[in-house]
């Protein structure tokens, strides 16, 4: 089977195409205010409104307060939640959305603890932990911690870039990989050239 690719972070109608015309499966709208990345939501209609049929749109959301979120779906096309702070598993549920959980991964997280607790996500993105941010560091993290006999999808994220997201795959067999700061020319403005080599890798 394939592996799926999301490229988040995305602030350009410009940025969000050019992910689609070289493959990506969906992108992500970060609606995180302290993140250099996030978006309003005047802006993610616009973005969300140029994207073709069969593209998943990805809200991803940080400790969000329950009427920030739902001003946010009543307002963008969503298809899919990604909470990335602290969300207990009943909010996450609460939406009647589809939605995936951050998991923030250390030397002693429990995967299949964190795969049960969180039973009804669509998938579990993997990412890379550091003190007091909520992503988006860039750095990747210990896949070898990773079990493989996990019970749900696995998206990997964290420091992939096109050098080492063959050798990811190849490690993890991911369901998807998703990537933000790996593709970029600066914070929230994507390379058009870095997105093509990605995608290249991840389709080899």
């Amino acid at each position: 089977m394939r592996v799926r690719v999301k490229i988040c972070g995305i602030t350009r109608v410009e940025d969000a195409l050019v992910a689609v015309e070289n493959g990506a499966d969906a992108i992500g709208l970060v609606f995180y205010e302290p993140s250099p990345r996030a978006v309003s939501v005047e802006q993610a209609i616009k973005i969300v409104s140029q994207i073709p049929a069969f593209i998943s749109i990805v809200g991803l959301f940080v400790n969000a307060e329950e009427r920030f979120v739902r001003d946010v779906i009543s307002n963008v096309a969503l298809d899919l939640l990604q909470f990335h702070g602290d969300e207990a598993p009943e909010e996450c549920s609460s939406y009647g959305l589809p939605f995936m959980k951050a998991i923030r991964v250390k030397s002693d997280t429990n995967l299949v603890q964190c795969a049960k607790d969180y039973s009804a996500s669509r998938a579990l993105l993997l990412d890379t932990y550091t003190e007091g941010v909520a992503g988006g560091t860039g750095h990747t993290f210990d896949w070898g911690l990773i079990p493989s006999d996990l019970n749900k999808p696995v998206v990997l994220a964290g420091g992939l870039t096109a050098e080492n997201v063959g050798s990811a795959i190849q490690q993890v067999k991911p369901y998807a990989v998703d990537v933000s700061g790996g593709v970029e020319l600066s914070k929230g403005i994507k390379d058009a050239a870095k997105i093509a080599a990605f995608m290249q890798q991840v389709y080899l």
